[in-house]
């Protein structure tokens, strides 16, 4: 097996990297302490391919598929997971047009994802029902040539931002629970969709969160994506995807604590001698190098699989999982090596501190993979 990259995704983890550093860094500060959306960044990283670049060239991506979208994903989680989020994640939930759409609708709603043009949210959780997905109860019902939708969602990513979202809704009342979900496409401009931005925020602050509320909105039935009552089989299977690319989000916050420890610990002396020259140091630092390598190959062979139409969603599962452990343990370690500094807003890590944590809840928490793991390993 050759574990090298390709030339080809070398230049773009290095391109990647670059632009998340010029263009993210900077600001990743401010955005952090003011909640702020950067829309202007998004325009620029479309102008570099960055946008949607899993997305088929015949569908106007770039055409690098999930590992391509992974590394891009790394990359600019290292400057910054919530700004990085704005980035990667505009086409959250468009993966599902992909996967079931018409031709139609891949030809009508992924190419502006790429150019930025378009925003999407997958409008999935709800205020009572996270990890539990069959417990979801907005519903949609026909009338005439119309869906309309009643129902509430929460924490929903690009929730006040997004031009598009795909709404997880009960269409088939009578039907078995993990039967009667089908998913809809609905414009957010529509009559009747309610947006409230939510504040206060441990971390992921420049990434935009919402409550959504629906109240009669009507949309067309050709909005359904995918087949009826299959809406819930078509979620699980976006999440087997998408887990990869949050274990890839914690691989970039990680390794930006590692970099960051690593200068730190060279840099400050302590009783006449570098930081870093005492054993304790060298265990942290030590530890947070073999945990990154280990999530990196979790990252990179999921990937890897799903572009060879191989997906190992264990495997997937389990990166989702060592990768909130990971970024949680290196950011904590990061904290500790900077001492009180490590306290202070003025060095980055307390704010990674405070990244790190989602990666453990969203997509399904830790918990939630354990289970997913263990039935998996039964079967």
């Amino acid at each position: 097996m050759d574990y090298r990259l390709t030339e080809e995704l070398q230049m773009l983890k290095d391109m990647a990297y670059k632009f998340g550093q010029a263009e993210i860094v900077p600001i990743a500060h401010e955005a952090d302490e003011k909640e702020q959306y950067t829309p202007e960044v998004r325009m620029k990283a479309a102008e570099n391919g960055l946008l949607g670049a899993w997305i088929p060239e015949e569908y106007g991506g770039a055409g690098v598929g999930f590992l391509g979208h992974a590394i891009i994903t790394e990359e600019l989680s290292k400057a910054c997971i919530g700004i990085g989020l704005n980035l990667y994640g505009a086409c959250f939930g468009a993966q599902n047009i992909f996967n079931y759409g018409t031709e139609e609708q891949k030809k009508k709603y992924l190419p502006p994802i790429c150019t930025g043009e378009y925003v999407f949210a997958g409008a999935y959780t709800e205020p009572n029902a996270g990890t539990d997905v069959a417990g979801y109860k907005t519903r949609a019902v026909k009338d005439g040539k119309d869906w309309v939708i009643n129902g509430t969602k929460m924490f929903i990513t690009n929730g006040t931002c997004s031009t598009h979202m795909i709404v997880q809704a009960i269409t088939e009342a009578d039907a078995k629970k993990h039967s009667s979900f089908s998913q809809i496409l609905v414009p957010c401009d529509t009559k009747g969709v309610t947006r409230t931005k939510l504040h206060g925020k441990l971390g992921l602050r420049a990434s935009d969160t919402a409550e959504i509320a629906l109240e009669d909105v009507r949309v067309p039935q050709a909005n359904l994506v995918g087949t009826p009552g299959k809406g819930f089989y078509q979620l699980m299977h976006f999440f087997d995807i998408t887990r990869i690319m949050i274990a890839a989000q914690a691989l970039g916050l990680s390794e930006a604590c590692l970099a960051a420890s690593v200068k730190y610990a060279k840099d400050r002396t302590v009783f006449g001698a570098p930081l870093g020259s005492y054993q304790i140091t060298m265990q942290k630092l030590t530890e947070m190098a073999i945990k990154i390598e280990a999530l990196r190959g979790f990252v990179y062979k999921a990937a890897w699989l799903v572009d060879n139409g191989t997906p190992d969603y264990t495997l997937a599962a389990m990166g989702k999982y060592l990768g909130g452990q990971t970024a949680v343990f290196c950011a904590n370690a990061g904290v500790e090596i900077h001492g009180g500094y490590g306290y202070m807003e003025e060095y980055d890590v307390q704010k990674w501190y405070r990244d790190a944590k989602i990666l453990e809840l969203y997509e399904g928490t830790k918990e939630a993979e354990i289970m997913t793991i263990g039935k998996l390993l039964q079967k």
